[in-house]
């Protein structure tokens, strides 16, 4: 067989247990193998900005003008593209990032602007749809991986839990969740953040063997039961006990398993649980994991900069800035980021205008994603805001427009239809690509 037509997933699944993914000399050419087929579809990371970041202070700076706040800009390895001060890590890899600078949606409010960035439908109607995550990782899925397709690591469940959340698909689609064991980061904030998943090693006196016993037992007991009480709940109970088993499987537990990364690796990411996040992505799709949700601001809403904006978003940007950049300097020195979209995004963008307290509110009116890695021809700034950056004057962009974007970088069909209860076909975006911005 030819390497080009070997399946990324299907080598690392076979062969794991005997070499360890992780340290595997054959891993830069089999992604660049991977990389090379027309083919491919790409693994995702969505970098999570719970709250809604500041795109003035970020991507879309203005300087000289009122709204322009305190922060300066920073040149780029692109010239004419500038970033905030406090990307100088992103700044050195601007030819890989496709700045989106015209967005522009209709929900100022955190749980419905949560729930319309991760599924492109406004929340209230009587379906509940799919996150992004869980749509596209059934588009990519291989059924034969005992790791989960989609894995959200320390989630945001304060602003809006179900927009994470399988929808339609059913909690066979649903999220593996990865989050912050122990206090240890509380106290110290120099300490190491501990992220993981509970209960994923045995309990103490039963090898493998017995377990392995016990599980074939139970899935006997438990046809018989589906096949005489065929309810949904039953069903789902099952899916998801079946999903928490094949995790404890040796090869689906060593991926989430930091401590097999060396000191100074961990260190680079950042010691926080961003970092740490950004760092368990790494280790997660190159294990072929199609897609990957990382949160940095979690349950405290961190971006949302109502009062003293500007010392709250330098402390997050330089958190941003080094766990992202260094995520895309591992990918590439492991030749994988051609095979990883990267997509930056949160539920709208923050008002141009400074207010009475030093803050920033609301405004979905004008802001910022961004694309990077994989499928996307980096290097450029897509869409413009004017002088003040309160309205878009070119590239106006929805969300639907912004999904069918990344659908295509990573090599799905926006137009891909999934089932809803009652049959009804829904495709994963009626947005339309934006063709300037993918590789």
């Amino acid at each position: 067989m030819n390497a080009f037509d070997i399946s990324r997933r299907r080598f690392l699944q076979t062969s794991a247990g005997l070499l360890g993914a992780a340290s595997c000399a054959w891993l830069p050419q089999l992604a660049a193998a991977a990389g090379s087929d027309p083919q491919r579809k790409r693994s995702c990371i969505l970098l999570w900005m719970a709250g809604g970041p500041t795109q003035t202070d970020t991507f879309d700076m203005k300087p000289g003008h009122a709204n322009g706040g305190e922060f300066k800009e920073t040149e780029t390895n692109v010239p004419g593209l500038r970033f905030s001060e406090h990307f100088a890590g992103l700044a050195k890899q601007a030819d890989q990032l496709a700045i989106l600078r015209g967005m522009s949606t209709k929900e100022g409010d955190h749980l419905r602007g949560t729930y319309l960035m991760h599924t492109g439908q406004r929340p209230g109607g009587p379906l509940n749809y799919p996150a992004i995550g869980a749509s596209l990782s059934k588009a990519m899925a291989n059924g034969e991986s005992t790791l989960p397709n989609y894995v959200a690591v320390n989630p945001s469940t304060l602003l809006n839990s179900s927009a994470l959340g399988p929808g339609f698909l059913g909690p066979r689609y649903a999220a593996a969740t990865v989050g912050a064991r122990g206090n240890a980061a509380a106290n110290d904030p120099n300490a190491m953040a501990d992220l993981g998943v509970d209960f994923l090693s045995l309990p103490p006196g039963l090898d493998q063997k017995r377990h392995e016993a016990r599980l074939a037992l139970w899935k006997e007991q438990q046809s018989q039961f589906l096949a005489s009480h065929p309810a949904q709940a039953v069903e789902a109970q099952a899916t998801i006990f079946q999903s928490a088993v094949k995790m404890m499987h040796p090869e689906a537990a060593s991926a989430f398993d930091l401590s097999k990364e060396s000191t100074e690796i961990r260190e680079s990411y950042g010691k926080g649980t961003f970092g740490q996040g950004c760092l368990i992505a790494r280790r997660l799709v190159e294990r072929g994991v199609p897609f990957v949700e990382v949160t940095l601001g979690g349950n405290q809403i961190g971006w949302d900069t109502h009062t003293g904006n500007f010392p709250t978003v330098e402390r997050l940007s330089k958190e941003l800035d080094q766990g992202w950049s260094t995520l895309m300097r591992e990918l590439a020195e492991r030749d994988l980021l051609e095979t990883t979209t990267i997509c930056w995004m949160g539920e709208f963008g923050r008002t141009p205008t400074i207010n009475g307290t030093a803050g920033r509110d609301h405004f979905p009116d004008a802001w910022t994603c961004v694309l990077a890695g994989g499928g996307i021809a980096g290097g450029q700034a897509h869409g413009q805001t004017n002088e003040s950056g309160m309205e878009v004057t070119d590239g106006k962009t929805e969300v639907q427009d912004l999904l069918a974007t990344l659908c295509k970088a990573v090599g799905v069909d926006p137009k891909t239809e999934h089932y809803s209860p009652q049959a009804r076909p829904i495709k994963i975006s009626e947005g339309t690509p934006i063709q300037q911005i993918l590789g």
